[in-house]
């Protein structure tokens, strides 16, 4: 396999990225397939499925009515007897339904039958606010399915990573849960985001889950981040280049598993440590990398660490109350030049 540099590349955006990840491993696997509310006609409201119904037919790319513990819980049974499903959850919000499928049965039947049965899917989901969709449409809440055991989960904030990702969790032979922030999708409707479009290798391309990337080296201070957050601590660390703050960003890519090896080497380095995650603060991605420099090396830090996250509110409607509470550029830059001491 070859790496993104050595490949010819086109420019995509992250949701025709995706699309792409999971056409191609549709015509390599015949057991992969795609279900949830209006992934088919419509394509996903985030466009994650545009076209597929043209390319493979209602047989492979299933539209479902609004019942997401009855389609969840076909593609796990889907799983056990050896397709590989991806089913979308419209938005991750939408979890309360169907928990009892996602966790009791998705994630636990690998451990119940003794290693016996494997549940090979994908459950894809959109996260992330900034739209003033309102508290039961802009939450992250990849903290939650990280904190329950049986589940791997990833949150790419590119095209490339996106399309690696997503072919990496349809070949994974556990469930993976595969969260994509709306601001990274690069649709023409939403914000614009130039880093929303990007170099996406042609042929085949797979990303590794569980190893983050450092998509900006720096000696000053660690920025610890994902998905949309990625690219607001990258137009930080670009902005205070010129005042002389040098920022390195680690973008985890995925949580489970986690690469406490990447965040430990870096913060070496670096000596100081922010931690943006725009999930709740309290009892979540943040406060676990906290606890994993504190348990391996306390030393390391010559500052306290930094945390920027969502309050623990519910996201507001208003927009000027949702701003206040997402982890902003003015709040991730205002928590580096307090790591730093200016």
């Amino acid at each position: 396999m070859t790496t993104m540099t050595e490949q010819p590349t086109r420019r995509l955006n992250t949701a025709k990225a995706m699309v792409e990840a999971i056409a191609t491993e549709m015509e390599r696997d015949d057991n992969v397939f795609v279900l949830g509310e209006d992934v088919g006609a419509y394509g996903g409201i985030f466009s994650s499925t545009t076209g597929l119904l043209d390319r493979f037919g209602p047989e492979r790319v299933m539209d479902t009515p609004i019942s997401e513990t009855g389609f969840i819980g076909a593609a796990i049974g889907a799983a056990t007897e050896g397709m590989r499903p991806i089913v979308e959850l419209m938005f991750v919000d939408f979890f309360g339904v169907c928990m009892d499928q996602i966790y009791n049965h998705m994630a636990k039947i690998h451990f119940e039958s003794g290693g016996n049965v494997k549940v090979p899917m994908v459950l894809m989901t959109a996260v992330g606010g900034g739209y003033s969709d309102g508290a039961q449409h802009s939450q992250c809440l990849w903290g939650t399915f990280a904190h329950l055991p049986g589940m791997k989960v990833v949150v790419p904030s590119n095209p490339a990573d996106a399309a690696g990702l997503m072919t990496a969790a349809i070949r994974d032979d556990n469930p993976v849960v595969f969260m994509f922030h709306k601001g990274v999708m690069g649709l023409p409707w939403m914000k614009k985001n130039p880093r929303s479009i990007g170099p996406v290798p042609t042929g085949e391309h797979v990303v590794e889950i569980g190893k983050a990337a450092t998509p900006r080296s720096g000696s000053d201070v660690t920025v610890v981040t994902l998905s949309l957050s990625v690219h607001h601590a990258l137009d930080v660390a670009d902005e205070l280049a010129g005042d002389g703050v040098d920022v390195e960003v680690l973008d985890l890519r995925s949580i489970v598993p986690l690469d406490t090896e990447a965040i430990i080497e870096s913060v070496s380095r670096t000596g100081r440590l922010v931690i943006v995650d725009e999930d709740y603060q309290s009892f979540g991605l943040s406060g676990e990398i906290a606890a994993r420099i504190a348990e391996h090396d306390p030393s390391l830090l010559r500052a306290p660490i930094r945390r920027v996250a969502v309050p623990d509110v519910p996201i507001p409607y208003s927009r000027s109350l949702e701003y206040a509470a997402l982890p902003t550029p003015a709040r991730i830059k205002a928590a580096i030049l307090e790591a730093v001491g200016r």
